[in-house]
């Protein structure tokens, strides 16, 4: 995958099937974006695309979409805190 930090969106997304074509695909997109600090050039493995959405999120939300989802996250957790002391 080729993704722009700037602009926090997939430049590039491919699929492959063996570890050593992803491999060289990434290699390619590092001498092809070099010359832009701006781009991050990864190799991901999962079972699913799925998968891939909720390890690495960053890559598929926006900032915003993290966020709410860290929230709601921190509410939950401060939540079942608060009944455990209760106890």
């Amino acid at each position: 995958m080729v993704f722009d930090r700037r602009l926090g969106s997939i430049v590039r997304f491919t699929d492959f099937a063996l570890a050593d074509d992803a491999m060289t695909a990434r290699f390619d997109a590092e001498d092809e974006f070099a010359d832009n600090a701006d781009i991050e050039v990864v190799v991901l493995g999962a079972a699913s695309q799925d998968d891939l959405r909720r390890t690495h999120a960053r890559y598929f939300q926006s900032a915003r979409e993290i966020a709410v989802v860290a929230l709601g996250e921190l509410r939950k957790y401060e939540a079942e805190s608060r009944a455990r002391l209760a106890f």
